[in-house]
């Protein structure tokens, strides 16, 4: 069965392009994973432990025959391959792969919640997520991403860095 998920992508360590085009090489070499659409790329001011970089922040659809758990196991591999050290809550990182959505599901296990917990109170979430599709709507509401991002708060620490018009997503991101 396919399944349709977007996933939330953020780096702030290293080179961050580079952190970027590895997860999504790893993503794309997935024989479960088809990136259908890219977000352009936002420079972000950090939330929540503010003493550190900013990030870079994107959002992606995907296709998947996997399951939402295989998904996220996927992702935290590919997010040790690349380094990922979880020391600090919301602290820097060399890449983070967040499911934000997947299907029009709701889980809720030890390991997994999704629609992502906070994604609806987050700018760097909801804005690149919003450059690929306006017209979600939230889980278990009527409202539309367009409809939340409304009242986000910190649009203004969210800064496109390199336009992607998402379609040919095969090529790098480049420097």
């Amino acid at each position: 069965m396919e399944n349709k998920a977007y996933l939330s992508l953020g780096t702030n360590l290293g080179d961050r392009i580079e952190n970027l085009q590895a997860a999504l090489t790893s993503l794309r070499n997935e024989e479960h994973i088809t990136i259908e659409r890219l977000s352009s790329i936002y420079e972000t001011d950090p939330v929540g432990y503010t003493e550190q970089a900013s990030f870079l922040n994107m959002a992606i659809k995907i296709r998947t025959s996997l399951s939402a758990e295989e998904l996220l196991e996927k992702c935290l591999s590919i997010e040790s391959q690349l380094g990922r050290i979880r020391e600090i809550k919301w602290g820097p990182r060399t890449i983070d792969l967040d499911i934000l959505l997947y299907n029009q599901d709701n889980i809720e296990s030890e390991k997994l919640i999704v629609p992502h917990p906070r994604m609806h109170e987050r700018a760097f979430v909801l804005i690149p997520l919003l450059e690929i599709d306006s017209t979600i709507c939230f889980p278990g509401t009527r409202m539309t991403l367009e409809e939340l991002s409304d009242s986000i708060q910190g649009k203004e620490g969210v800064q496109l860095w390199r336009q992607i018009n998402g379609v040919d997503v095969s090529e790098p991101l480049g420097n």
